[in-house]
């Protein structure tokens, strides 16, 4: 299973390290990122693995977002069965 985070705010430094360490450390993978950085503006989009994930996905998301709100940043995780039912013709 797989989930994609999204991750928009004023640039700072450590972004991809704490969203990342949070992943690790729940034993989630991170399989694909792109970032761009528009003047002070950070947007970040993640392609995440949570099939051998150690806590529930809700948990992982609150984690996630908590992390962001920590540093003024908002942050979206949208499990894939969600994200594939909108994009579904």
């Amino acid at each position: 299973m797989k989930a994609v985070v999204a991750v928009i705010g004023k640039d700072t430094v450590g972004i991809l390290a704490k969203i990342s360490a949070i992943c690790a450390g729940d034993n989630v993978n991170v399989m694909d990122v792109t970032q761009t950085i528009m003047q002070d503006m950070f947007a970040m989009t993640m392609l995440i693995d949570i099939s051998k994930c150690s806590e529930e996905y809700s948990v992982l998301a609150d984690k996630l977002k908590k992390a962001g709100e920590e540093m003024n940043l908002q942050v979206h995780v949208m499990h894939e069965d969600i994200f594939n039912s909108m994009h579904h013709v």
